[in-house]
């Protein structure tokens, strides 16, 4: 198993660096960059209201859009691009164990995926804080969300694997979830939060605003930090391992 994941990863993140759809993404993940430097040169010296646009409008683009671009097209695309590739058989084939096909693909594409948001991150980061670049707390909010994300990247990226085992059509099933769901529950009252990602995701943050910009906030009742990164980890090996089990049993058919 340990030999199959290390070197599935290892060839699909080579293969995913070179590859067509990570030069996009990575641009994607730079636009926050470019806002970042609009939101500095118009708020110059209100660096209270910086941090307050950073919270409310930058992390809703990581957290609400950019995390979920990235895992559901990689997620969902872990088996079926093998599938449509008909490349099935070379991987099945081989002495490798199909749990650790998953895993390996898995762990590849969240650290590529990871890798393009912590770059867009820490640099709108800087540039919206470059005042407070001095204060030991800075780099510790930081390292903060860089967190936070990394753990909605393996939510996310673990429950589309699991869609993309047995959903043919799962990437509009993963539409459909992460942009009409995700988005929706969010603005219910009470604890039905609690049955989305975002809503642990966002109970993570380490501060927010309730002044003018409160979108991402927004009725939130936050869960224990300690509560929100255990379910998120639940998920992430719950998901996970119903994506190996379900790839293990299954046999795909392919067509003309």
């Amino acid at each position: 198993m340990l030999r199959t994941i290390r070197e599935v990863f290892a060839f699909f993140f080579f293969l995913g660096k070179r590859s067509r759809k990570m030069k996009v993404f990575f641009l994607l993940s730079l636009l926050p960059v470019a806002l970042a430097v609009l939101v500095r040169i118009a708020f110059t010296g209100r660096s209270s209201d910086v941090m307050t646009v950073f919270q409310e409008i930058l992390m809703v683009y990581f957290l609400q859009f950019l995390i979920i671009i990235l895992t559901l097209f990689y997620g969902t695309s872990v088996c079926s691009e093998e599938i449509e590739g008909k490349t099935l058989p070379y991987l099945t084939t081989r002495p490798l164990t199909k749990g650790g096909i998953i895993i390996g693909k898995f762990a590849a594409y969240t650290v590529l995926s990871a890798l393009m948001v912590f770059v867009g991150l820490a640099a709108s980061y800087v540039i919206m804080s470059f005042q407070k670049l001095g204060e030991a707390a800075t780099y510790g909010a930081l390292l903060r969300y860089a967190g936070v994300l990394l753990l909605g990247l393996m939510a996310y990226m673990a429950l589309f694997t699991f869609l993309g085992t047995f959903l043919r059509k799962s990437i509009l099933v993963g539409l459909a979830f992460g942009f009409g769901w995700e988005t929706a529950i969010q603005y219910f009252p009470g604890s039905t939060q609690r049955f989305s990602v975002v809503h642990y995701l966002k109970s993570l943050l380490p501060y927010y605003s309730a002044g003018k910009f409160s979108i991402l906030m927004f009725r939130l009742e936050p869960t224990s930090p300690a509560g929100a990164v255990l379910v998120l980890l639940l998920i992430t090996a719950g998901f996970l391992g119903l994506a190996c089990l379900f790839f293990s049993l299954k046999e795909y058919m392919f067509e003309d």
